[in-house]
């Protein structure tokens, strides 16, 4: 197996820019803060107390699905390949309202609302770029 996608489809080998390494590192950030916050959600459903135990392990149980999209991605953008651009970038357009909506809670969710809106804003910006986008093979189809 081949260390670049590249080489897997016949286009030249290029190196990995910044800004995919950066979006890289950010969508699988994203996505093992998802984890953690899932498996901690389930060791307090287990562990705990619920009001409904069922509720709880569910609410975990999906946050560590969702994890997977943005490991899949991350790890994907890391490896140059073409088809993490699109599930990367629909994590980050779903983050956005989830960061504006955890800026009107109390405690430290605003914190992570910003850190949520700065990561996902990042990771888009580093994803329209054309170094990004011909890195990963994708831009206009010639005629």
């Amino acid at each position: 197996m081949s260390k670049n996608s590249a080489e897997e489809t016949g286009r030249p080998v290029i190196e990995r820019p910044r800004r995919v390494s950066v979006a890289a590192a950010l969508s699988g950030l994203q996505g093992l803060v998802l984890a953690v916050l899932g498996a901690v959600m389930l060791a307090v459903a287990v562990a705990g107390d619920p009001d409904d135990l069922t509720q709880a392990v569910t609410g975990a149980v999906t946050l560590l699905a969702l994890a997977a999209l943005p490991l899949a991605a991350g790890r994907g953008l890391w490896l140059l390949r073409r088809w993490s651009r699109g599930p990367a970038v629909i994590v980050q357009l779903l983050a956005l309202p989830i960061a504006f909506t955890l800026l009107g809670s109390g405690g430290l969710w605003p914190l992570a609302a910003v850190a949520l809106a700065a990561s996902a804003l990042t990771v888009l910006a580093c994803l329209v770029n054309p170094t990004a986008t011909e890195a990963l093979g994708i831009g206009p189809r010639e005629a």
